[in-house]
């Protein structure tokens, strides 16, 4: 088969093997559960387990998804940084909700969060870009996330110029910052035989978290 082939997809599968799920095993918050799961891939040796799938929508119910870094995870819920006239920034300047995916495949786990979206303070989105390595506070400035360029000699022009400009201590842009996730619904997938899967949501109502499971 040569590259320009369509692969053949149908037969393309695993089979999942777990412990089962059972909602007697769950810590009574989600965050706390979701804090033992990301500590057991840790250990696992998954790659990146805080790389996640954002998905957004515009006002007029367009959608897209990306993958980004999580930076944070607390009681308040889940953080991450970008250009705020990026496209996932203006999407969520328009319509103030999102869906995160952790596909923690190596141990046949998922997770999955949606909730609404607020912005981080500047004073919060200060201290973690101070703590970012200083090409990555460069590189906040020379790209214009999602926007059309002419070419990455532009781009690499644009790196040199303003690293010249801040040879020590670039600042923090006024387009760029934190949003933090608020969860409102968050289910825990355990991949089993069979595409038995066992899947259990944790959702707010009346200010309290109620656990269901969920067929496969």
């Amino acid at each position: 088969m040569d590259a320009t082939t369509p692969p053949s997809l149908a037969g393309l599968r695993r089979t999942y093997e777990g412990h089962p799920l059972l909602e007697a095993d769950l810590a009574p918050d989600p965050i706390d559960q979701f804090v033992i799961w990301f500590n057991e891939a840790l250990a696992a040796g998954v790659p990146e387990p805080n790389a996640m799938v954002l998905a957004t929508a515009s006002a007029g119910g367009r959608p897209s998804a990306r993958t980004v870094l999580l930076k944070d995870v607390s009681a308040d819920g889940f953080v991450f940084y970008t250009n705020y006239e990026s496209r996932k920034g203006r999407d969520l300047r328009e319509n103030p909700r999102a869906s995160l995916l952790f596909p923690w495949h190596p141990i046949r786990r998922q997770v999955r969060v949606e909730g609404r979206v607020v912005r981080l303070s500047r004073e919060q989105s200060e201290v973690y870009f101070r703590s970012r390595p200083y090409g990555s506070r460069i590189a906040a400035w020379a790209s214009r996330q999602s926007a059309v360029i002419p070419s990455r000699e532009d781009l690499d022009r644009r790196y040199e110029e303003l690293a010249a400009r801040w040879p020590e201590d670039p600042p923090l842009p006024d387009f760029w910052g934190g949003f933090r996730v608020i969860p409102e619904e968050l289910e825990f997938w355990q991949g089993q035989l069979d595409r038995m899967h066992d899947r259990l949501r944790y959702r707010l109502t009346g200010g309290k978290w109620i656990i269901e499971r969920l067929a496969p």
